[in-house]
C-alpha cells in the first residue's frame, strides 16, 4: 500500500506542475505572453542618469591626457649632420644585447659541449655570443681564444689571449694564456 501512495503523490504532484505551464501557452490572464524580455516593463528606454558635479566630462576625441606626457623621440639637431651614415658604421645594422650575465653563461656551458665534441665552428659561434651577452667575460674570452687557436687562426687568438690577460692578469688561466702567446708568436 505505501508504494501505491508514493506512486499517487508523484503523479498528483506532477499534475500540479504542469497546470502554470499549460495555463501560460493558453493565455491565461494575469500572465504575459511570451519570454520575460517581451514584457512591457522591460521595453521602457531607461532613464537618463545625471552625472555627478564631481565627475569631470568625458574628453573630446582630439584630447587626450597621454598628450601631456608625450616624450619626443626625434633626433636632436645638427645630428643626421654629424653621423651622415645614419649611426651605422659601414652601413652594417649595429645590434644592441641586453646585459645577460646567465645567458652568457649558458653560451659559454654550450661552447664547452661543442669544443669537447670538437664542433669547433658552433663552440667559436657560442663563445662569441656569450661575450655580445657579457662583455670582457675572462671565462668566455679565453674559450675563445683557445677555440681560436684549434681553428689556425692564430691572430685573433693572440688577441684575445691579450684581452684576457688584460681583464684578469693573475686570474685562473694566466699562466696558460702567457704560454699560448708565446707559442703563437712562432705561428704566422
Amino acid at each position: 500500500m505505501r508504494l501505491g501512495t508514493t506512486l499517487a503523490l508523484v503523479l498528483a504532484g506532477a499534475m500540479l506542475c504542469t497546470a502554470p505551464a499549460m495555463s501560460q501557452q493558453q493565455g491565461a490572464p494575469g500572465l504575459v505572453d511570451g519570454p520575460l524580455t517581451e514584457n512591457p516593463q522591460y521595453k521602457q528606454k531607461p532613464k537618463a542618469q545625471k552625472v555627478p558635479d564631481n565627475k569631470t566630462p568625458p574628453r573630446s576625441d582630439d584630447e587626450s591626457s597621454s598628450n601631456q606626457t608625450r616624450i619626443d623621440l626625434s633626433a636632436p639637431k645638427g645630428d643626421a649632420l654629424a653621423h651622415p651614415d645614419g649611426g651605422h658604421v659601414a652601413n652594417d645594422v649595429m645590434e644592441l644585447h641586453e646585459w645577460n650575465p646567465l645567458r652568457a653563461m649558458k653560451d659559454v656551458e654550450v661552447g664547452d659541449y661543442y669544443y669537447k665534441a670538437g664542433n669547433y665552428k658552433a663552440a667559436l659561434s657560442r663563445y662569441r655570443e656569450a661575450l655580445q651577452f657579457k662583455p670582457h667575460d675572462a671565462v668566455a674570452t679565453f674559450k675563445l681564444a683557445q677555440t681560436l687557436e684549434r681553428t689556425k687562426d692564430f691572430d685573433e687568438a693572440r688577441t684575445r689571449y691579450g684581452e684576457y690577460l688584460a681583464i684578469l692578469k693573475d686570474g685562473p688561466s694566466a699562466g696558460e694564456a702567457k704560454k699560448a702567446l708565446e707559442r703563437l708568436k712562432k705561428q704566422p
